[in-house]
This record gives structure tokens, sequence and C-alpha cells, in this order.
């Protein structure tokens, strides 16, 4: 009995120093270890590329499959979010909400914030929707006012965004087009276009809506077409198609709105067929990949969109890599079958060494990466291959010692922070004279620091401010 004890001790702790992705694997595929573990698939909810992770106190965290990247912490309960929670964005991190919780949506008091820091809306939310509250410019401008879901609503942050105008989240309402011309005019259910006349941007109706039920036409909000296809109960639901710049680039079985079943990805214009598989979730599941002359790219199992098992292609069909649970060695190439990477593939990941290509490919990009991400030291060309940077990067941008190069010569050598000029740097001539020497703030210069001419002689020492020289410096030559 002691033994036993001990061994399951053991095995928990070793669980825990795993990785979130690998608790995952390794739950799923052993039944007698999520047993002795008591492991509940639901408290690792795998959903539209987001893993969740929630602690005995139910508190939680979820994160973005693709790069592991926190995108939620809060309160949990029966696995839902309940209580205060923040959210964060998926490219930059930065806090995008904090507030209320209610069965997985905001509910409460709560403020939402642009990608760049700024306050966009603060007040009460309503079944996921904003209620009472202001919205706000990013200069701080108060851009209108909700009471009680009425009023009108600007979003200027995304290129499709809505202007509503009634009591849209239950009850008679509207969405607008860019030209101020009716979007949509009916009864919404919670927040969801239920019964009315769906227009395009000259004011002609285009689709009706009985009870969430109807084959509909989704524009943006210039009037560009972007799906058409059958709803059910106020969402994509059945077989439709998704567009952009006017061309078809999906097609395929949508339940609850999120692609499920069937699909085919197409490239623009040509309707070459870029993907045709299985989809759960938005995510590919099983499927093919193809070459520009038609000729298979990939066939194989995917996880979170990437490619897990099965093997890959060159444009002669031949083998040229084989992935299991992920990992192996891979080549990978774009829409125009211009190689674009080669490495290695850990976990479905990238490691190794990364190189990117332009149209003529022309090397522009090499460098280490972890876990999706350049770390250490990594090249930087132009267009026509010549080097323009050398340096360290972190999570995918400059960060510590870096040089630039211009004409096969050094530039600049310093430091740099967030892919810019950061701290102690020197500035060079063409001919390879130090041009410069001081402090940089976001890329230019700021604080102290000492100007040379041609000679070699100091022109000027003082402070900068902005990338300009303050009005009086220590030693000043005309």
């Amino acid at each position: 009995m002691l033994e036993t004890i001990k061994s399951f001790l053991c095995i928990k702790l070793i669980f825990l120093n795993l990785s979130n992705e690998k608790k995952l694997k390794i739950i799923k595929e052993n039944k007698k270890l999520k047993k002795m573990l008591n492991v509940n698939l639901l408290d690792y909810k795998l959903v539209s590329g987001r893993y969740l992770i929630i602690d005995n106190n139910g508190y939680g965290k979820e994160y973005n499959s693709y790069n592991n990247q926190l995108i939620f912490e809060g309160e949990y309960f029966d696995r839902q979010r309940n209580g205060y929670g923040k959210e964060y964005n998926k490219i930059n991190g930065k806090l995008s909400f904090e507030g209320k919780y209610i069965n997985g949506k905001r509910n409460g008091k709560g403020k939402e914030y642009y990608t760049n820091g700024p306050l966009k809306f603060e007040g009460i939310y309503f079944f996921g929707r904003r209620y009472n509250g202001r919205g706000y410019g990013d200069d701080g401008s108060v851009l209108y006012e909700l009471v009680e879901g009425r009023g009108n609503m600007y979003d200027l942050e995304y290129i499709i965004n809505y202007s509503y105008s009634g009591q849209y989240l239950n009850g008679e309402g509207a969405e607008y087009f860019k030209n101020n011309k009716i979007k949509f005019k009916g009864i919404f259910f919670n927040g969801l276009k239920w019964t009315g006349y769906g227009y395009n941007s000259i004011g002609q109706i285009i689709y009706a809506l009985n009870n969430g039920n109807g084959k509909v036409k989704e524009l943006d909000c210039f009037g560009n077409l972007i799906f058409v296809g059958q709803y059910k109960y106020g969402k994509r639901n059945g077989v439709g198609k998704e567009f952009r710049n006017n061309f078809v680039k999906f097609e395929g079985e949508y339940l609850n709105g999120e692609r499920k079943g069937k699909g085919k990805e197409y490239k623009d214009k040509s309707r070459e067929i870029l993907f045709e598989g299985i989809y759960l979730y938005d995510n590919r599941i099983k499927g093919k990949e193809y070459h520009k002359n038609g000729k298979l790219d990939f066939e194989g199992e995917y996880l979170f969109n990437k490619k897990w098992n099965g093997k890959g292609y060159d444009e002669n069909g031949n083998i040229i890599y084989e992935l299991k649970n992920g990992n192996g060695k891979v080549k990978e190439y774009d829409d125009n079958d211009r190689l674009i990477f080669e490495g290695q593939y850990i976990e479905g990941k990238r490691f190794g060494k990364w190189k990117k290509y332009n149209n003529n490919n022309k090397l522009i990009f090499e460098g280490e990466c972890i876990n999706e991400k350049i770390i250490g030291i990594a090249k930087e060309f132009n267009n026509d291959g010549i080097l323009t940077f050398e340096g360290e990067y972190r999570n995918g941008t400059r960060q510590g010692n870096g040089t630039e190069y211009e004409n096969n010569r050094v530039k600049f050598q310093g430091k740099y922070s967030n892919g810019k000029r950061n701290g102690l740097g020197k500035e060079y001539t063409p001919e390879g004279k130090i041009n410069f020497i001081g402090v940089y703030l976001n890329g230019k210069r700021n604080g102290l620091g000492r100007e040379y001419d041609s000679h070699g002689k100091v022109i000027y020492m003082g402070l900068y401010s902005n990338g300009e020289r303050e009005e009086k410096g220590d030693y000043w030559k005309k």
C-alpha cells in the first residue's frame, strides 16, 4: 500500500512539471493515468485554438495553442468564466479587457482597451455586449454613449466594424455600413440578427431572416461580400462559402458559426485548391495540401491547424519529409511554391534553423527559432540578398546587441529592445567613421550623446530629445 502511494505521488509530481500540451497529450492517450490522476479532459478544454487549465481553487488560464501565449486569466465555475477576469490581445499580449463574467460571457462592469493601450469602452455588459457606458477614441475623446443598449456605437479599431442604433441586444435595431446606409434592420436576440432584412451598400434587400434562419449574404462595413450560406439560430449552420477580394477562399460545412465537417480552401482568383479535408472548431483536423501545379504537398493529420502526422512531397511527387506526432525535418513552401522554411518541427512547432525568402527566392532572413519564435543570433537581408542586420533576437524581434549594415558597411552598432534602437549605440558614416555615440529611445536619439565631424572631432556634446539636439550643449561647433 505504501509503495502504491509513493508511486502515485511520484507520477503526480512528474506530471505537474510537464508543459500544458504534453499533459494534454498524455492524458488523452493514457486512460489509466487519467483515472489515477483524476484528470477531467474538460479541465483542458480544447476550443478554437485555445486550451484551458483550471486549478483546484477555480482560478484558470487560457492559452493560444499556436504560441502558448496567455489570452485569459480569471475565475471559473463549472468550467466557464464566472467572476472577475482579464483578456489579452492574441498578437501583442497586451490587456484588451478586464471585468466580470457570468456563464462565459461578459456581464457586469468592465473595460475594453485598444491594442496600443488606451481605454476603448467602460461600462456595463449584458450577455457579452456593451449595454451601459461610454466608448472612447484612442485619444481619450468620447465617441458615443449607450443607455440600456440604446444609442449609436462605433468600433474604430477594426476594418470590419459596425454601427448600431436601437436596442441592439434584444429587440428592434439596425446595423450600418461606413456610408451610413442600413446594413440590417429588424429584431436582435442576444446580440444576434434574428428577424429582419439585410441590405447591400446601395440600399437593396439581399436576404431575409426569420427567427435566426435563412440564406444569408454577409458583407463587411464597406459592402464587400465575405460569406454566403445558411443561417440557423442566428449563426452559420450548414453549407456556405467565405470570400476574400470577391473570390471564394473557403467552401464547406459549418456548425454554430464555425467550420465543422468537410471543406476546401482556395487561392485567390485562380481557384487552385490549397487544402481540402475535415475541420473541427475552425481548425484543420485531417486533409491534403497541394502545390501550385496541383501535385500533393502534404497529406495527414493536423493538431490546432499544425501538421502533426503525415508526409510532405515536392512538386514531382517525391516524399521529402515525414512527421510523427509533430516531429521531423521539414521544408515549407508558400502558395506560389517558394521555399520559405527549412528546419525542424518538434511537437508541431518550428525549432532550429528558420529561413525566409522573397518573391525571387532570395534569402531575406535566417535565424534560430524555439517554439515558433526567433531566439538568438539572426541575420536580415534586403531583396538583393545583401546583409542589412545581424544581432540578437528574442520572441521574434530584435532584442539585445545588434549591427546594422548599408552597402556592406557598418551603419549602426548598439542595443535593441522591442525591435528598435534602445540604449547605448554608435552610428557610422558611409566611410566607416564614427558619426555619433549616445543613447537611444524607441529608435531615436534621446539623452546624452556626442556627434563627430568627418575628421573625428567632436562638434556637439549634450542632450537629445526625440532625435533632435537640445538648444544648448556642453560643446558646440557650427
